[in-house]
């Protein structure tokens, strides 16, 4: 008797563990989940043309710019139309120029002889020299200026050709405009120049963390979801937090290291244990203490893929 029922209580006790092993290790049932709305970044409007620029919403991570000028191969009449070009520029616009020794972002120099191309002297080249793909942003790491020839125009128009080259403009088509490939001391500076650097440069200088590539499947009691965070500002990033919710639950939650401007991190999670298995939605947000450019993207939500 004794036997029977030790026998009995191990029987019940496979049944039960077999049960709750089903229940807890097995999937019911799978579902996908995709995006309910947009994670799109943000957006710069302007009624100007992006073709002024040698790429779309092209410009330096901060208006403070820094620069520094080559004492040695620049003449001092070069030195002085170099730093005038700055002043018109500032003036006009919301950029803001100072002059450094240490790292910065652009280099001129000069040169003593006199290049010839074609039927024209060149009077000088200018441009970035390094740039990040950053979301909607094209940002410049480094310009670069090499100044030529003097400017025998009262205001120094080869210098300053040369210096909006290097915040990123192209040449103009109109004779009459400061961009045309060659400098005439009639040439003006348009109103749609300072415009366009007015607009780009308003949008402030933060990082901007978005998800990107987001996928999520529920099999039984268990997540797997892929997904990567892109950092599509204009500056390095801090340390934030990366927070799934299953229908307002916390279910998972990862620090994320700062990111350099252009770059993102892959995540692949499988097999994480849900509390159950009737989910509407699973929803991603990105917690941080700094300031970007733009919160709306901090957050995904998932719904059920019907």
């Amino acid at each position: 008797m004794k036997f029977l029922k030790g026998f009995l209580g191990f029987l019940i006790f496979l049944i039960v563990f077999g049960l709750l092993a089903y229940y807890w290790l097995l999937p019911f049932n799978s579902l996908d989940f995709i995006p309910n709305g947009g994670n799109s970044n943000f957006s710069i409007n302007s009624s100007v043309p992006m073709d002024m620029l040698f790429y779309p919403n092209l410009r330096y991570a901060s208006p403070d710019i820094s620069y520094n000028i080559d004492m040695s191969l620049c003449t001092l009449q070069k030195q002085d139309d170099m730093v005038r070009a700055f002043d018109t520029i500032q003036n006009l616009t919301i950029l803001k120029f100072s002059q450094t020794e240490s790292n910065p972002d652009i280099q001129i120099t000069c040169d003593s002889k006199v290049v010839v191309d074609a039927n024209y002297f060149v009077a000088g080249e200018g441009g970035p020299s390094n740039i990040i793909k950053s979301g909607d942003l094209n940002v410049i790491e480094k310009g670069e200026i090499l100044l030529l020839r003097d400017s025998n125009c009262q205001t120094p128009n080869v210098a300053i050709h040369e210096l909006l080259h290097a915040l990123g403009f192209n040449h103009s088509i109109n004779q009459n405009n400061i961009m045309y490939p060659v400098t005439t001391c009639r040439q003006t500076i348009g109103q749609d120049i300072p415009s366009l650097i007015n607009t780009l440069y308003s949008v402030p200088s933060y990082s901007d963390l978005s998800f990107e590539n987001v996928s999520a499947t529920v099999h039984g009691r268990y997540l797997d979801t892929n997904f990567t965070i892109v950092n599509h500002g204009l500056i390095k990033s801090g340390d934030s937090e990366m927070i799934i919710s299953a229908d307002g639950n916390e279910i998972s939650r990862e620090t994320i290291q700062p990111l350099d401007v252009g770059t993102g991190i892959i995540f692949i999670s499988q097999n994480t244990l849900l509390k159950n298995t009737n989910i509407a939605e699973l929803e991603y947000t990105l917690q941080s203490d700094f300031s970007e450019i733009s919160t709306a993207n901090n957050q995904l939500v998932l719904k059920i893929k019907n």
